[in-house]
């Protein structure tokens, strides 16, 4: 079990005896996503596979994206109810994420990454967040990321 999985599992725990039914919620949730990509995966890679500490970030960022799209979709619908539901569990989600990149450092990593694949147009996009993803991961937001780049090279 990775060190996330292992710390999820023990944040779970601890919330259900100390009566935390929403966090308990989450937990659970998050926790099943992790074990059904791990299951999957043993499918691939045989019965005693475990998910690496970077397969579990990719889940809880996953699962973290998810929330977000469904705090916009409540938010759009006039669900504030269900929006500030999702936002508490977002909340607790990013606990288990590194720090989050600021706007500024993305600008800046972005410009690197253009620099470096001597992108030029909005046509090129793929080639500069071929290079700079693998330098955000887990720590920004792709559709922010996206817009940032975009911005960067015109378009």
């Amino acid at each position: 079990m990775s060190d996330l999985s292992q710390r999820i599992t023990t944040d779970m725990k601890a919330a259900m005896k100390a009566g935390e039914k929403e966090r308990v919620g989450t937990l659970r949730m998050l926790r099943a996503r992790l074990q059904e990509t791990e299951v999957q995966r043993r499918g691939k890679e045989g019965r005693d596979y475990e998910l690496t500490d970077d397969e579990a970030l990719q889940v809880v960022s996953s699962y973290a994206k998810q929330r977000r799209e469904s705090i916009a979709s409540y938010r759009e619908g006039g669900r504030d109810d269900l929006a500030d539901k999702e936002a508490r569990e977002l909340e607790l989600i990013q606990a288990y994420l590194p720090a989050q990149l600021g706007e500024a450092q993305i600008r800046e990593l972005a410009q690197a990454a253009i620099d470096e694949s001597g992108a030029s147009s909005a046509k090129e996009i793929g080639a500069v967040m071929r290079v700079l993803m693998p330098r955000v991961k887990g720590q920004a937001d792709g559709k922010l990321v996206n817009t940032i780049v975009r911005e960067l090279l015109g378009s």
